[in-house]
């Protein structure tokens, strides 16, 4: 996840309404012209594709070749057919005939090569680095070379919204043209986006003509709900309980997680290329990381922490088809946790509760962004959860730049999750030790290596889905999981929270990623209001 990513994750949504308009009703019964929503911060760098908008959620100015529909499965939207060749490295892509961009001209397979292309150098969030070339054959179909085979390509055509070559200029992301639901009509920085519904659609036309996606602070989300200003706010898991007159509670499944990635080589004095201190002495070692899984709760985190919306986490993709089950410790059990620890060496010697080994106290720093309420509710209850162990952990609230410079020595509770299975190869791969946030505590291992580059080399989804299952946990016991090398301490899956107008259907969402970008848009052309 690049820099501009994290700084949104810390946006919580949020709500608030220009005066005059009410988005609650209608007129008369009839579906209102607008509604107002507050379900997310607004992208940073604008609302290009090319440059990462819409990799977390709907593109929503612009269409995707592919797309999943709400029990994921892989479908067509821009294309009419896909297929890849038997070596991996063609894919071709047949394209619907009917499909417009917002000025009336027709999508063309020049313009999706053209986005592949322009997608594949510029360094963003969607990762098109694989590409070698992008070939218009014809008016209709295009060809995607790619320098080797990589099985997670197909996510690509599901996030990468297509861009018109005649008018990507310097100015898009601020005024996209697309073949999305909708165009944009007005960004008001930190304020609001008005966008309206786009009539060149080729698919199904939304029902309401026009949206405004609001930016406020989170006290005022809860309030603006209250106050029938928007139809939807999206609001943290601990404000979910409130009851507001006209509004429901509309909770949906993610794979939106939060976990403790340790760090796991020791320290011996080596530096990140930032100049920061990498390696630990408490958690390099294998006990102690198997040993905080073993003591942590989860259900009670979630009880807890999350007021109920959520599930126990025991890995970065649980739930998704390439999990593998066998990876996970189930409950937890502090007596497990405390012979992990007495056996390998850690004693508590002096009495004071904290076990030592070798001069060493078993004591660490966990790091949180210090205005997440969520992830400081779980750094705090899993140092307590620990502590009868013989292990203190020390939760410390900073910014992202303190995080920068010490996330390869001091443990750090981040938040994943994707529809995407190579966000594991990311967060495991010895390739992405010390890049960006990916893999921030040097974890290597040469079989769960071997197992993740061939669930990337895969030429189809079956072995690919076997090879990331055995990275997970083979039948060896090796792998990346708390069963095995236990690199991270994951805690929760986030259900995400809206408060949702009694009138508004907004049919059946799709499990959603994690929480950037508006995750919630990607049914919005099905919402219909009822009232």
């Amino acid at each position: 996840m690049k820099r501009v990513g994290m700084v949104l994750a810390g946006v919580l949504v949020l709500a608030g309404c220009a005066a005059g308009v009410d988005s609650k009703s209608g007129s008369g019964g009839q579906t209102p012209k607008e509604l107002r929503l507050a379900i997310g911060g607004e992208s940073a760098d604008g609302y290009d594709p090319t440059l990462g908008w819409g990799r977390y959620g709907s593109p929503l100015f612009q269409s995707t070749l592919l797309t999943r529909d709400p029990e994921l499965n892989v479908v067509n939207d821009l294309a009419t057919k896909h297929s890849v060749s038997a070596n991996g490295l063609v894919w071709t892509v047949d394209l619907r005939a009917d499909a417009k961009f917002s000025d009336g001209k027709p999508v063309t397979a020049e313009d999706v090569a053209y986005t592949f292309t322009a997608a594949s150098k510029s360094g963003g969030l969607t990762d098109v680095t694989a590409l070698a070339k992008a070939v218009a054959v014809d008016n209709d179909t295009v060809e995607l070379q790619l320098k080797r085979p990589q099985s997670t390509f197909v996510n690509r055509l599901i996030s990468l919204g297509i861009v018109p070559k005649h008018a990507h200029g310097k100015d898009y992301a601020r005024k996209p043209i697309g073949s999305g639901p909708f165009t944009l009509v007005q960004w008001d920085q930190g304020q609001q986006l008005i966008v309206q519904r786009n009539e060149n659609y080729y698919g199904t036309k939304p029902a309401f003509e026009r949206i405004v996606f609001t930016f406020t602070g989170e006290d005022a989300s809860l309030a603006a709900a209250k106050a029938g200003q928007v139809s939807m706010a999206a609001v943290p898991s601990s404000l979910a309980k409130t009851t507001v007159a006209g509004m429901k509670v509309v909770p949906v499944k993610s794979v939106d997680n939060r976990g403790i990635v340790f760090p796991y080589v020791a320290d011996t004095g080596k530096k990140s290329a930032d100049a920061g201190p990498i390696g630990n002495n408490v958690t390099s070692d294998k006990a102690v990381r198997q040993a905080i899984n073993q003591a942590v709760d989860r259900q009670a985190l979630v009880d807890g922490v999350l007021e109920g919306y959520g599930s126990p986490a025991t890995g970065p993709v649980d739930g998704m088809p390439w999990y593998e089950p066998s990876s996970a410790i189930q409950g937890n059990d502090p007596a497990k946790a405390e012979e992990l620890l007495e056996t390998a060496g850690w004693k508590d010697s002096d009495g004071d509760g904290i076990r030592e080994r070798a001069g060493v106290k078993a004591e660490f720093t966990l790091l949180y962004k210090a205005d997440d309420t969520i992830r400081q509710g779980l750094a705090l209850s899993v140092a307590d959860m620990v502590k009868p162990i013989g292990v203190r952990i020390t939760p410390k609230g900073v910014s992202w730049d303190v995080i920068d410079k010490r996330l390869h020595a001091d443990a750090v509770l981040f938040g994943w999750g994707s529809h995407d299975p190579s966000e594991m190869y990311n967060l495991y791969s010895a390739t992405q030790a010390g890049v960006e946030y990916w893999n921030p505590g040097y974890y290597t291992n040469p079989i769960v290596q071997k197992n993740l580059d061939a669930a990337m080399a895969a030429t189809d989804q079956a072995t690919a889905t076997k090879f990331w299952k055995a990275a997970q946990r083979d039948a060896q016991g090796n792998g990346f999981g708390p069963a095995g090398d236990a690199a991270w301490a994951w805690l929760v899956n986030l259900q995400h929270t809206y408060f949702v107008s009694d009138c508004l259907d907004v049919g059946k969402p799709q499990i959603e990623p994690h929480g950037h970008g508006w995750p919630i848009t990607a049914g919005i052309t099905g919402w219909r209001w009822s009232c």
